[in-house]
């Protein structure tokens, strides 16, 4: 293969994949979230879409200056989206924003509920049945058994400062505890 006919099928050079010229298109809103719709479905497996939302402040001018005083101007937003492939852009004029971002809101809305990644239901269980047997742990009491002297000294030893380290935790609990209860209180008034 000449190296003419390379260029002219859009090989990028070092990589081996054909790679096609993406340029950003401008479309209308309603076109816009047509293609959205178009680029969800296509992602709905395996994939990822980009979205941005910008001011759109180009006037034509090259040079922009920063001005201090309070801008009275309306600006159009620019809204960007792609997967990577495809790239496509509309421009929104501020009055027609809320009705935009109505349509918008709701395709996105039935899109990502699809794509979100489901709860992972086993570690919500084990974190909740940690959490009982803790509090399990915090109502029985530690039976203090072993000679004071001798053979079971240590035993008892370390089942005393297991029965202070558990009193000491029940107090902790019990603030927590009245904390929420407050929290809630203040929270319903």
């Amino acid at each position: 293969m000449s190296k003419k006919a390379s260029s002219s099928q859009g090989f990028v050079k070092g990589k081996g994949k054909s790679h096609e010229s993406t340029h950003m298109e401008l479309v209308d809103g309603d076109t816009f979230l047509k293609k959205l719709g178009h680029l969800f479905e296509g992602t709905k497996e395996k994939g990822t879409v980009w979205l941005t939302h910008k001011r759109y402040t180009y006037d034509g001018t090259a040079d922009v200056k920063m001005e201090s005083e309070v801008d009275e101007k309306e600006y159009q937003c620019l809204v960007r989206a792609t997967d990577g492939h495809s790239k496509f852009e509309t421009l929104v004029a501020s009055a027609d924003l809320h009705q935009f971002h109505a349509a918008y809101g709701t395709l996105l809305k039935a899109s990502m509920t699809a794509h979100m990644r489901k709860r992972d239901k086993k570690k919500e269980k084990r974190k909740v049945e940690e959490a009982a047997l803790r509090k399990k742990k915090l109502s029985e009491d530690i039976v203090i058994v072993g000679a004071k002297r001798g053979k079971g000294r240590s035993k008892r030893q370390r089942r005393v400062k297991a029965a202070i380290k558990l009193e000491e935790a029940r107090i902790v609990a019990a603030k927590r505890e009245e904390q929420r209860l407050k929290a809630e209180e203040q929270h319903q008034d």
